[in-house]
């Protein structure tokens, strides 16, 4: 047995994707699946602000995509918002602001769905979690997790649509966050009812850290794959 670090990379199945947007754009992205099994859910990942470093590699979703496929079962589908870029490449496009990228979860939520993947998650991070709030509230998504909202692009009427729609809300909140700490966040997302919401004590905002990482992958797992869950810290060459 071998401890999972920061740099484990787990069996999968890995897919280059491309997105074509209602717009005409053309999206990068990468599709992991279970090595020999069929995945149970999927995790549609929407990646920070790319204006300050934000993509699909992002490292929160970057060690989802390591992990998860073999520990909990789950599809692990990661894309370049418009204007963004990383290994993978470069998505078509320019930033915008979180208004046009709404035709780019629009795409992603639709391929998803077209490729018979199951039961679809958002989960946001950041500059993610306002493209889920903002356009994530779509027939097609079970649910939605939100890694460090900032509640500044998205506010009170998303919250309310989401609070009707009755799905899922998981908040994780840093102790430490940058932009909004728990006690302001419970007062925000009191307005959903069905919202969970988690306060990480002495976490920041980006996660860093190989204890934030488990504590963010194994809430995630616990809610969207509970018999998956706790994550275990060893993996059997």
């Amino acid at each position: 047995m071998k401890e999972i670090t920061a740099s484990t990379v787990l069996p999968a199945r890995r897919e280059h994707i491309t997105l074509r947007t209602a717009d005409g754009l053309s999206l990068v992205g990468e599709l992991a699946l279970p090595a020999h099994r069929d995945p149970v859910a999927t995790l549609i990942c929407l990646h920070p602000l790319p204006t300050h470093g934000g993509m699909m590699d992002s490292h929160i979703f970057r060690k989802a995509s390591y992990r998860l496929p073999a520990l909990a079962d789950l599809a692990v589908f990661r894309f370049n918002t418009r204007g963004t870029a990383s290994e993978r490449g470069r998505s078509d496009g320019e930033f915008g602001d979180g208004e046009a990228e709404r035709e780019d979860v629009a795409a992603a939520i639709a391929w998803c769905a077209a490729a018979g993947l199951p039961r679809l998650w958002l989960v946001g991070w950041s500059f993610g979690t306002e493209l889920a709030l903002k356009w994530g509230n779509d027939p097609a998504v079970e649910g939605t997790i939100l890694l460090s909202p900032p509640l500044r692009r998205a506010g009170d009427a998303e919250l309310d649509a989401w609070a009707a729609s009755g799905k899922p809300l998981l908040v994780l909140v840093p102790g430490l966050d940058d932009y909004l700490r728990p006690d302001e966040a419970r007062a925000r997302f009191a307005r959903v009812p069905q919202a969970e919401l988690i306060a990480v004590d002495r976490a920041k905002h980006l996660w860093v850290g190989e204890p934030s990482v488990r504590i963010v992958l194994g809430e995630i797992v616990r809610r969207v794959n509970p018999p998956a869950w706790p994550l275990p810290t060893e993996w059997k060459d």
